[in-house]
């Protein structure tokens, strides 16, 4: 297995944490536990950095192009709305319901900007 290719394994393990952490703290409910909610975020934030190294190692052979740019850009859009909206759910007071939707539609959306942007860079490298 190349560096790029377990970059992506771990990057994608990463994500199935991801996900089954945010699984695991809506299925506890609220109050949501404190452990549980930092477990969460820092296999999130984690994630995040993870995937930024992991571009820029990728990135130190050939340079970015405009379109990974793009994407990059696009991706950490999505990533910072997913926790933004993680944030404010975790939150003493209630959110309006449209904060709890976009939170369950941004993390899917962060995980095909990632494939995207990745997709892009590994195939002009």
């Amino acid at each position: 297995m190349n560096p790029s290719q377990l970059h992506i394994a771990v990057i994608g393990l990463l994500y199935l944490l991801v996900f089954g952490s945010g699984f695991w703290l809506t299925r506890s409910g609220r109050p949501y536990s404190t452990i549980v909610v930092t477990i969460h975020k820092l296999i999130s934030v984690g994630a995040f950095v993870f995937l930024a190294i992991s571009l820029y190692q990728i990135n130190r052979g050939v340079p970015l192009s405009g379109a990974v740019v793009a994407a990059g850009v696009i991706t950490t859009l999505f990533f910072f709305g997913t926790i933004a909206t993680g944030a404010m759910l975790t939150a003493e007071r209630p959110m309006p319901a449209i904060v709890l939707w976009l939170h369950r539609i941004t993390p899917f959306l962060t995980v095909v900007a990632t494939a995207v942007t990745l997709y892009l860079r590994l195939g002009n490298g």
